[in-house]
């Protein structure tokens, strides 16, 4: 049997034994740096994108505190307050605390705003050890007297940079002062513009600094592409990309709301099985659409940026930026999406006139020249698979067609 190097890190065996059925033997880098720092009790900075494996960084530690301290529960009053985003991180990292923790005796609750909060405050009154929540509901329910926030040992804050994306800084800030000031706090965030580098400074007491990737870069194994085309062929352009076989699993980005819905029935007109997800779409109605996603019951999903950090679907081959966004940090997050496990995948980004500036201010961030493929091109490129050779070798391959 391969030996479960997660032990080396100084994990309790209740716990490897979880992770050796998860089939989790090695550590990720971030796990490796963070979870021996966090077992003893210091604060950590973590800089790292979504699927690096940071969610088992800070949960395994939590878990294994709550073991070995002998943590009690009492109602309305958690232990540990893990804050994120959106509501659907805050239910992915529900499920992989759900998935370490199997048949040990902790409790924990994932709070969102969305839906009713009957079940929610029914959790919060029976007592958890852990709340895994979005930083409005939680506010709302510390107003109602359904949650207090003076037991809390250990604060994790998820995704900063997003947080501060999506204007959740003020909120924060709420919160921050109904914790005890003698805590365990960790923040977490894919890049560190200054805004968030001060919420380091306000949050954190002399933090280990774990940082497994370059900030603002893609990861390698995302070959990335644009082709040039004008707005009114981006659909009929979509069309013949995701009905290419290689494209097995793809997510489509696109700026506003109502363009979800339009792009997903035009794929299903054509035979492609595509749902839509977007900000003004029902809790329900979302996670159906990931849950069949997931599942492999649809090929295409089409989402806004909410979709862009926060859900983890391994296989995605493809990621299609139908609008580049406005924000340059955001495609970073959205090619994030495919390449996963060290797996290869392919970004193509439909870049019309209207683009071209927030092409330049992406290839300044990423300090890179992002090739150019002719539309002509594309089925060439397609027949590769994800990846194609491999996003170095592409690019040279291209580099005589660029503008």
């Amino acid at each position: 049997m391969k030996k479960n190097e997660f032990q080396g890190l100084g994990l309790a065996k209740p716990l490897v034994s979880r992770l050796s059925k998860r089939n989790h033997t090695n550590p990720t880098p971030i796990q490796n740096q963070a979870i021996p720092s966090l077992l003893e009790g210091k604060d950590l900075l973590g800089i790292a994108q979504t699927g690096t494996g940071k969610t088992g960084a800070f949960s395994l530690p939590v878990l294994q505190k709550i073991l070995d301290l002998n943590w009690g529960i009492n109602p309305h009053r958690p232990k540990v307050l893990v804050l994120a985003p959106t509501r659907e991180l805050a239910i992915q990292i529900g499920q992989e605390i759900e998935a370490y923790k199997s048949g040990l005796p902790i409790r924990h609750a994932v709070i969102f705003g969305g839906v009713s909060q009957i079940k929610q405050v029914e959790a919060l009154k029976r007592g958890v050890h852990i709340i895994i929540a979005t930083p409005g509901r939680l506010l709302d329910l510390k107003m109602q007297g359904q949650l207090k926030l003076s037991e809390v040992k250990i604060f994790v804050l998820d995704e900063a940079d997003r947080m501060l994306d999506m204007g959740f800084i003020r909120d924060i800030k709420k919160i921050v002062p109904a914790l005890p000031t003698v805590r365990q706090s960790l923040m977490f965030s894919a890049t560190m513009p200054p805004k968030i580098a001060r919420l380091a400074e306000e949050l954190l007491v002399e933090p280990v600094r774990v940082e497994v990737s370059p900030q603002a870069k893609p990861i390698e194994q995302v070959a990335q592409y644009v082709c040039r085309v004008p707005a009114s062929r981006k659909r009929r352009v979509l069309e013949e990309i995701v009905a290419h076989p290689n494209c097995e699993r793809v997510i489509v980005f696109v700026k506003m709301k109502h363009r979800t819905n339009r792009i997903a029935d035009q794929l299903q007109k054509v035979a492609i099985e595509t749902a839509s997800i977007n900000g003004n779409k029902s809790q329900n109605a979302r996670q159906t659409a990931l849950r069949r996603f997931k599942e492999g019951q649809i090929q295409v999903l089409v989402a806004t940026d909410i979709a862009s950090r926060g859900i983890d679907v391994h296989g995605i081959t493809h990621v299609i930026n139908y609008d580049l966004p406005n924000e340059p940090e955001a495609y970073v997050h959205r090619i994030g999406r495919t390449a996963r496990a060290g797996k290869l995948g392919t970004a193509i980004s439909l870049c019309d006139d209207d683009d071209v500036h927030q092409l330049r201010t992406i290839e300044k961030l990423i300090g890179e020249k992002i090739p150019l493929v002719q539309e002509r091109g594309i089925r060439q490129l397609l027949e590769k698979g994800a990846g194609g050779s491999s996003p170095k070798v592409q690019k040279k391959k291209t580099r005589n067609k660029m503008r």
